[in-house]
């Protein structure tokens, strides 16, 4: 026996939602299999076993027709389906209906003996060659002992449909239903395709430099540190470093933005993203199995795992509708005629009528592939949801708390004010600032040198000494320069006229005396008062602000989003305290959310609802950490999401309320002899067909 071992497969000629959902509950009750998730919407299936080859067998056991396509890193997305090729593998069902309707016309014609039993030769003829495929695939079934499916009550109503003499309307259930299948199937790899596209992120091929030659490799194969050439019109195979040229890049695929990024030497760069201009030499600094858009791919795989309680349910009532349904027709179509009500071929009738109608495709297939399609759209704008389960707790949030640097704001910082007092001058505050701060990478220290803007002399001839938590001590060309927040000035005895407890002011000391101080503020997100308001608009207005900044700083980005409510100088577990309060006082209302940046927002993204993280593409620790993703950084994205969610949701609700009310009147027709085979089609392939169409609209909202 192997080791335990997870590997993904495409998993083709598996046609039955219910049949695709019978097959993992079978394979999920193996002991040597540890896990089995099989994604209809999505045909793809998920195998973590001990015995990975003994599972695969299994799966041809239980349905012999599937195929299974290890999916590899490297695999490419299929092309969409060929219409004209698939129409002439259905040409055995242009002959069924020339069969139908030649016979529907010649019988106006034609009474006697002779006719009737030649038609009734050929609607056989029409039948097998309409039917052959579901005949066969139903009597292995029944061998293995599975018999409440599709086929089986197909098979079922059309043979007693021609065994009670309703010899067209047999030929016709079995033609219509294959026309719908073949429908639904185009609309099903549509849609697999229009999510496909939004996940092929990876080409097939990297170009290795070794010895000053290129070698064309997997771009699994790729290590840390190896050198990479991509020309023009190519996909990056792994994330990098470029160490020769310049280019501009699609992000498309990654972020949903249309604009192409200028990229040059020292630049991070990408796997999935396309290089648009010229060669580029890159240095590979994660292997594609660590790199965002490996990872994003894996996520969209695994998202069909996290089900919501819809998707649940739905499975489990089809578990016990099917045989309901059969048990109750074979009531119907025995009860009454022993009673006297009615005869035996017309209750017979009523109970086939009724098998066709109960095919309970229409949610089996339209819920799962909604909730799919809603992550594919999400996808498309550069939005990761990890699940459809994250798609419900989307749609019902009615309370978001934000953190604010590097969430609301850009987490750049930039001097905004320089105030000088007694002989010195604004720019000697700044100049001062400028010498003492020379040698620190920190951000403030960076905007103050980017404000100054000038060599320093002797760079290397400053004496610093940093003073923890409270600024620095420098010494240049027999200057004492002093530099930090309020508290330092305290620690010197340096004479000033106001505290300012702010720790985006900077106080600057020249020699024991106080020269002056810089304000240093955040710059906010230019899309950070759209998002407020569009999440206003969607009736979220329950907004705060949860930050470990000071008061100041959160005031005036406060006031400048219109948010009324916020919470400074918070601890990590501090914000977790505060988003646990939140998700008490919104208890049977909605959702909480939090959108943090996912990096030292871990725990209370975690705790949240739902956390949101404003990850961007290369963060390892947001794609991690949240539920949802934003993958590059625009607030505005956020309402986006929950629009997206709130129409999947609604759309999956349509589906549920279309297939069983609908159905629901037909059960009821059919039992009281009003409806025919021709309605009980409607209200199985029709139903589908509509619920499919209808999931459809998810991909093409704005």
């Amino acid at each position: 026996m192997s080791k335990n071992n997870k590997k993904t497969y495409r998993i083709k000629n598996l046609d039955c939602a219910n049949c695709a959902a019978n097959l993992q509950e079978s394979l999920n009750k193996e002991d040597w299999i540890k896990n089995v998730n099989l994604n209809f919407a999505s045909g793809i299936i998920q195998i973590e076993s001990n015995d990975i080859e003994r599972t695969i067998k299994r799966i041809k056991n239980i349905e012999p027709d599937v195929e299974l396509h290890e999916i590899t890193g490297s695999e490419p997305i299929p092309d969409r389906i060929n219409i004209i090729k698939e129409l002439k593998k259905e040409r055995h069902l242009i002959i069924s209906i020339s069969i139908l309707l030649f016979f529907s016309i010649s019988g106006i014609f034609f009474s006697n003996t002779l006719f009737k039993y030649l038609s009734l030769t050929f609607y056989v003829i029409g039948y097998f060659i309409a039917g052959k495929d579901v005949l066969i695939s139903s009597l292995k079934n029944i061998r293995r002992g599975k018999i409440f499916d599709e086929k089986f009550l197909m098979s079922v109503a059309t043979i007693g449909a021609f065994i009670i003499g309703e010899y067209p309307e047999a030929l016709a259930v079995m033609i219509f239903y294959n026309i719908g299948e073949f429908f639904e199937g185009l609309a099903l790899d549509n849609s697999r395709n229009s999510i496909n596209d939004l996940i092929k992120l990876k080409p097939e091929k990297a170009y290795k430099i070794e010895n000053g030659k290129l070698t064309e490799i997997s771009p699994d194969e790729l290590n840390v540190g190896d050198r990479i050439s991509v020309k023009p019109g190519e996909r990056i195979p792994a994330d990098g470093e470029i160490i020769n040229g310049n280019s501009q890049v699609d992000n498309a695929s990654l972020t949903g933005e249309s604009i192409p990024k200028n990229v040059s030497e020292g630049d991070a760069i990408y796997a999935g993203t396309i290089n648009l201009y010229s060669n580029i030499i890159l240095r590979v600094t994660k292997k594609y199995e660590d790199s965002s858009a490996g990872k994003i791919i894996e996520l969209i795989q695994d998202s069909a795992n996290k089900k919501t309680r819809t998707e649940k349910f739905i499975k489990r009532f089809a578990k016990y509708y099917t045989p309901a349904v059969v048990f109750g027709a074979l009531g119907i179509a025995l009860i009454s005629p022993l009673f006297g009500y009615g005869t035996l071929s017309e209750w017979v009738n009523r109970a086939l009528i009724l098998l066709v109608i109960s095919c309970p495709c229409a949610f089996i297939i339209s819920i799962p592939l909604g909730y799919f399609g809603g992550i594919g759209r999400a996808s498309k704008d550069g939005i990761l949801i990890k699940g459809s389960n994250f798609i419900d707790s989307l749609a019902k949030v009615n309370r978001i708390a934000f953190d604010k640097t590097g969430t609301l704001t850009r987490g750049i910082f930039r001097v905004t004010e320089i105030k000088s007092f007694g002989a010195c001058g604004k720019e000697e505050v700044l100049e001062y600032a400028s010498i003492a701060e020379s040698h620190s990478n920190h951000p403030i220290a960076k905007a103050i040198l980017e404000k100054y803007g000038k060599k320093i002399d002797d760079i290397d001839k400053i004496n610093i000494q940093e003073i923890s938590g409270h600024g620095i001590k420098a010494t240049y060309k027999k200057n004492e320069i002093i530099v930090g927040n309020d508290r330092i000035l305290h620690k010197y005895s340096i004479e000033h006229d106001k505290c300012l407890n702010n720790e985006t002011v900077v106080n600057v000391v020249l020699n024991n005396t106080y020269c002056g101080y810089i304000v240093i503020a955040d710059e906010i997100k230019s899309d950070s008062v759209e998002a407020i308001e569009e999440l206003k608009e969607l009736g979220i207005n329950d907004i705060t602000i949860l930050t470990g900044d000071n008061v100041k700083a959160t005031d005036y980005v406060k006031k400048e989003l219109n948010i009324t409510e916020a919470y400074t100088n918070l601890l990590p577990e501090d914000k977790v305290k505060r988003i646990e309060k939140i998700i008490e006082h919104n208890k049977n209302k909605g959702t909480a959310a939090f959108v943090g940046d996912g990096l030292n927002d871990s725990p209370v993204l975690a705790r949240a609802d739902i956390g949101i993280a404003m990850g961007g593409i290369g963060s390892e620790a947001s794609i991690n950490n949240a539920d949802v993703v934003i993958m590059n950084d625009k607030i505005s994205k956020i309402p986006q999401a929950i629009r997206i969610s709130r129409k999947t949701k609604k759309i999956v609700l349509q589906n549920i309320v279309l297939s069983f009310v609908i159905k629901g009147i037909f059960i009821s027709f059919g039992i009281a002899g009003i409806a025919t085979m021709w309605e009980a089609v409607f209200s199985d392939v029709g139903v589908s067909l509509i619920a499919i169409f209808n999931t459809m609209r998810i991909l093409r909202m704005k």
